[in-house]
C-alpha cells in the first residue's frame, strides 16, 4: 500500500450496536478485523522508520544497559505522513464517530509505545484524563496492534466498569526522569489504590489481539499494560485519541500541556476554559 492510492478508507464493516452497548458498559471493547492488511504493513514499516529517527518529544523509558527498549513518542503525525494519513484518513475516523455517535471529530494526538521483547518496564495503572488538558464523555481512545499481542507480550489490560466510579485519579509517571512527575503534583488529585495488589477485587477485561483488531476504551477506564515478556514478539502499538461533540479544552493545572516537550510541539496553543479544540494542531477529521 502507498498513501496516493489508499485514501480514505471506510470501515470494512459498521460497529455493532452490542459493541457499543458493552463499550459504554465495561469503558473497553476490542472490535475483531476492522482494519485491513494495507493499512498494518504500511504503519509496520512507518513505526520502524520512527524507532531509528525518534522524534524531540520522544522518551526511552527502558534505562539505559537494560534488556528491550520501551520507546514513547507523541503528536508523530505532525512529523510523519504515514502517521498522518493513518489518524485522518484510515478507518479509525469513522470508527470513533460511530461509537461515540459524534456528528464532527477532532483528531486530539496520537502516541506511539513499542515494547520490543525482554522489555521489563510495565506501563502503570492509570486513566488518561487526568494527563489531559480536555474534559467531555465524548472522547476515545482506539489501541492499535501492530503485532500478535496477548498479556505475555504486553497487550493492554482494563477494569470493566471503572470508568462509572466517579472518581479522577492523580496521573501515574510512566517512566523516572521524564519530567513529568512535578507537573502532574499540582493537580492534587487522590494517589490511585494500588490495584495489582488488589487485582482479584476487580474483573479484569483482556483479549489476545491480531493486527486488523482494535480495543476503544474510555478515557476514565483504569488500565494497564506489562512489560513484553515475550523472547521473539514485539508489541508496536499505537493509541489514537478522538474528540467528539462535548469535549472541550480544561484549563486545570498540572496536564501535560505544561511539559516543555509538549509546548514546543504546539506553539500556538492559546484555548481558554470551555473551547473547542480546533486549530491545525488538532484538525478535524469527521465528516471527511
Amino acid at each position: 500500500m502507498n498513501i496516493s492510492n489508499a485514501l480514505p478508507s471506510a470501515l470494512s464493516r459498521p460497529i455493532r450496536q452490542d459493541e457499543i452497548e458493552t463499550y459504554r458498559k465495561d469503558g473497553a471493547a476490542v472490535l475483531r478485523g476492522v482494519l485491513d492488511q494495507g493499512w498494518i504493513d504500511l504503519m509496520r514499516s512507518a513505526i520502524d522508520r520512527i524507532l531509528v529517527n525518534p522524534g524531540d518529544a520522544s522518551i526511552e523509558y527502558t534505562p539505559e544497559g537494560e534488556k528491550g527498549r520501551y520507546y514513547g513518542d507523541f503528536f508523530v503525525w505532525m512529523r510523519d505522513p504515514n502517521f498522518r494519513a493513518f489518524m485522518m484518513d484510515s478507518p479509525m475516523p469513522e470508527l470513533a464517530a460511530q461509537v461515540m455517535g459524534s456528528q464532527t471529530l477532532q483528531f486530539f494526538y496520537d502516541q506511539l509505545l513499542v515494547k520490543e521483547p525482554g522489555t521489563k518496564e510495565p506501563t502503570p495503572w492509570h486513566q488518561d484524563l487526568p494527563y489531559w488538558p480536555v474534559r467531555g464523555d465524548d472522547i476515545l481512545s482506539i489501541w492499535v496492534p501492530f503485532d500478535p499481542a496477548a498479556e505475555e507480550s504486553g497487550i493492554v489490560v482494563y477494569i470493566a466498569g471503572s470508568h462509572k466510579w466517579g472518581k479522577m485519579y492523580a496521573p501515574a509517571t510512566f517512566g523516572k526522569n521524564t519530567g513529568f512527575a512535578d507537573i502532574y503534583a499540582k493537580m492534587g488529585l487522590e494517589p490511585l489504590p494500588d490495584i495489582e495488589a488488589e487485582r482479584d477485587k476487580h474483573e479484569i477485561l483482556t483479549w489476545e489481539l491480531e493486527p486488523g483488531d482494535v480495543i476503544i476504551h474510555h478515557p476514565l477506564t483504569l488500565h494497564y499494560a506489562s512489560g513484553n515478556q515475550s523472547p521473539t514478539g514485539r508489541r508496536r502499538g499505537l493509541a489514537l485519541r478522538y474528540l467528539g461533540d462535548d469535549a472541550v479544552f480544561d484549563a486545570r493545572p498540572g496536564t501535560f500541556i505544561d511539559n516543555p516537550k509538549v509546548k514546543a510541539l504546539l506553539p500556538a496553543f492559546s484555548f481558554k476554559d470551555g473551547d473547542k479544540l480546533t486549530s491545525d494542531a488538532f484538525p478535524r477529521v469527521w465528516p471527511r
